[in-house]
């Protein structure tokens, strides 16, 4: 096992300047617009791609960064493009740690080979077919099938709340579904791949969201959708245990983005209580609003070593119960407090943060789903109690 560190590495830093850049330059200036028209900007995310930030986790062979990257890189990446913008920073985020980690963590050669290359580039993206109307916090009682008739799987049923399943550049969606039933009568989970165009699969129109405006996300049906039998990702029966592994991850990057939200409330909140003028002098001279503003930088510390620790034990190989229970520890603390870091910047911008002139008004609204996606705050609780011996159901 690699040895762990909390602190970041000079290319670490190195690497968060340019991605900062990237963000101030190609992404603040217009990401009010975005979420007010609820636009999606596929050639931002096709500059994202350019920039190597789909390819961070993934090795050169098929186009990614190599040794050059890790897991962490990726957190500073989706942290900074989240400081300016959560929808561009949730598209990152799900681009890679949905889309691709699953296809290089269980897909076979040729799998890899017909899709990593485009999705690494950040040209085409890929959605994980997980939620169902009934099948939440409980992926178990999906009700999606498919039934391999022949040398095809015939998939029917339906997802809801799926990112980057529905853009102009999405290649495929890889679906959880029954396959059958075990021994123990339980049903039997696998994962299928199934490309965009695919005759029966329908990305029904977009949501209409309280925040993530600028982000793609769809819900998604099924009906007699029809793919070749190589397009099983993984075990057969291993679906769900798949995509568990995969919600770890994510649950890291998550808080990645959360840490990036907190830190914008930061800036705002300091640069705003040392310009707003009442009774004489600047806000932030009351100790009413200092004190709020000093909550939020001990918020930002705490969750930025929380995240980082915890992407630093999945690049050292750390054991899985180890690094399961800290991305649940990182995305459960992480999340709530950009909830209310969130607050705490409107509450310091008074009248104009109920403003949507003002960024904290979209950052308000973007944080909510924080600690919904990847797992709900609740699923956290009961994965770190069960960490801790209690037989919690």
């Amino acid at each position: 096992m690699r040895r762990m560190t909390f602190e970041l590495s000079r290319e670490h830093e190195e690497f968060r300047r340019s991605v900062r850049e990237f963000a101030e330059a190609e992404i603040a200036p217009h990401a009010a617009r975005w979420d007010r028209e609820h636009h999606f900007p596929v050639d931002v995310v096709q500059k994202m791609g350019a920039l190597g930030l789909f390819g961070l986790t993934s090795p050169e062979e098929y186009g990614g960064a190599g040794d050059d990257g890790d897991f962490t890189s990726l957190c500073v990446a989706i942290e900074e493009i989240g400081r300016v913008d959560q929808s561009m920073g949730i598209t990152l985020q799900a681009g890679v740690g949905l889309g691709i980690n699953p296809i290089l963590t269980y897909g076979t050669d040729a799998q890899k080979q017909q899709w990593l290359p485009a999705l690494v580039a950040g040209e085409q993206l890929a959605g994980f077919g997980l939620t169902e109307p009934g099948a939440g916090s409980d992926a178990g009682a999906t009700r999606t099938r498919a039934e391999l008739v022949g040398d095809e799987w015939v998939v029917d049923g339906a997802k809801q709340f799926i990112t980057n399943s529905g853009s102009s550049i999405t290649s495929l969606v890889t679906v959880t579904a029954r396959t059958g039933t075990r021994e123990d009568g339980r049903p039997e989970i696998s994962a299928i791949m199934v490309p965009a165009g695919t005759p029966g699969f329908t990305a029904e129109k977009a949501y209409d969201k309280l925040g993530w405006h600028a982000s793609d996300t769809h819900p998604l049906s099924f009906a007699d959708a029809r793919v070749p039998a190589d397009h099983l990702l993984g075990e057969r029966g291993r679906g769900y245990a798949q995509f568990l592994a995969t919600l770890d991850d994510g649950r890291v990057a998550i808080s990645a983005l959360s840490v990036g939200c907190i830190q914008a409330c930061l800036d705002m909140s300091v640069a705003y209580a040392g310009e707003r003028q009442t009774f004489g002098g600047p806000i932030g001279r009351k100790q009413g609003v200092a004190f709020q503003v000093a909550d939020l930088e001990v918020m930002l510390h705490a969750s930025r070593m929380l995240t980082y620790r915890a992407a630093a034990m999945k690049d050292a190989g750390a054991p899985y119960r180890e690094f399961k229970q800290a991305a649940a520890v990182a995305k459960l603390y992480s999340t709530e407090s950009a909830v209310t870091a969130t607050r705490i910047a409107t509450q310091v911008f008074g009248g104009y943060g109920f403003m949507e002139e003002y960024p904290v008004a979209r950052f308000y609204r973007d944080a909510k789903v924080l600690e919904v996606g990847e797992g709900t705050s609740e699923v956290q609780r009961m994965l770190i109690a069960r960490g801790l011996g209690l037989p919690v159901e």
